[in-house]
C-alpha cells in the first residue's frame, strides 16, 4: 500500500521527527535522508527503525527493515532535497559521554564552542572525518549533532566520527586529565602560526563562534594559534578554518 496522503500518521511523525527539535530528542530517534547517508548509518551500526521509500525514485536494494512506500508528492513534501535518491531512514540515536573517549598517542581533536547553525557543523563533521580527525566536540552548543541539516551538510560522516557534547568545564578537565597540547584561537600578539605547532602529539584545537569567537572561559588556557594570511581580510570562516586546521594535522601526521 502507497502513502499517498499527507494527513497519514506516519507522514505527520516524520515530519515532525524533522522539524521539531525536542520531540526528536525526546523519542530519541532521528532521519537520515539519502542514499549515501543511510548506507553509512548502517555501515557504522546505527540501528534502523523503519524506512520511507519513493519507489518511482529508489534505485537499488531495499533494506529489510519495514518499509513504508510514499507517493512521489508525499516524499516531495518530507525530503528536504530532491536529489536524495527517494529513501529517508528512521534510526536510534546513539549516547555519547566523553569520559568513554580514549585518545591515541597522537591523537588530534577539533573542538567548537558554543556553535548553532547545522550547515555549519555539518561542514566541519565532513572535514574531521575526511582529514582523520579523532573526535569532534561541541562545547556548550545550541545545535545537536541529529539535526537533519547537519546530517545533509556533513554528507553521513557523522556517523563515522567520534562526536561529543560537553561544558566548557568538563572539556578542559578532559583535556589536562589526557595531556593535550591545548591551542586557542584568540586574536593576539603572542599567536603562533598553526603551521609550527605539533600535531605529532596530542592536540586539541579549539575554536569559538564567527561572531564573538571564543569565550573568556578559554583565555590563558592554551597556546594562541592563528592561521597565517596575506590578504586584507584577517579571519576565515568558521568550517574553512577548521578545514585547514584538519589538514595541517594530517600533513604532519603523513
Amino acid at each position: 500500500m502507497i502513502i499517498e496522503s499527507f494527513q497519514n500518521e506516519k507522514i505527520k511523525y516524520i515530519t515532525k521527527l524533522l522539524t521539531d527539535n525536542r520531540f526528536r530528542k525526546k523519542s530519541e530517534v532521528f532521519v537520515v535522508e539519502g542514499k549515501q547517508e543511510n548506507e553509512r548509518a548502517q555501515q557504522y551500526d546505527f540501528e534502523p527503525i523503519e524506512f520511507y521509500i519513493c519507489e518511482s525514485i529508489f534505485k537499488g536494494e531495499a533494506p529489510k527493515q519495514k518499509i513504508h512506500l510514499v507517493s512521489d508528492k508525499v516524499y516531495e513534501k518530507i525530503a528536504y532535497r530532491g536529489t536524495s535518491e527517494g529513501i529517508m531512514g528512521v534510526y536510534k540515536t546513539k549516547e555519547s559521554d566523553l569520559s568513554s573517549f580514549k585518545p591515541k598517542e597522537n591523537s588530534t581533536i577539533i573542538i567548537v564552542e558554543g556553535v548553532e547553525k547545522p550547515g555549519n557543523l555539518g561542514a566541519i563533521l565532513r572535514s574531521c572525518e575526511a582529514f582523520g580527525i579523532d573526535a569532534l566536540i561541541v562545547a556548550d552548543g545550541k545545535t545537536d549533532f541529529y539535526n537533519p541539516n547537519v546530517i545533509r551538510s556533513s554528507v553521513g560522516c557523522l556517523f563515522g566520527m567520534e562526536v561529543f557534547h560537553a561544558k566548557n568545564n568538563e572539556v578542559y578537565e578532559f583535556l589536562q586529565k589526557n595531556n593535550f597540547n591545548i591551542y586557542t584561537t584568540i586574536m593576539d600578539e603572542t599567536s603562533e602560526d598553526l603551521y609550527k605547532r605539533d600535531f605529532t602529539k596530542r592536540s586539541a584545537v579549539l575554536f569559538g563562534t564567527e561572531h564573538s569567537g571564543l569565550s573568556d572561559f578559554w583565555y590563558g588556557k592554551g597556546e594562541n594559534t592563528l592561521i597565517p594570511m596575506n590578504g586584507s581580510i584577517d579571519s576565515l570562516n568558521l568550517s574553512n578554518a577548521v578545514a585547514i586546521t584538519c589538514y595541517e594535522s594530517l600533513k604532519q601526521k603523513k
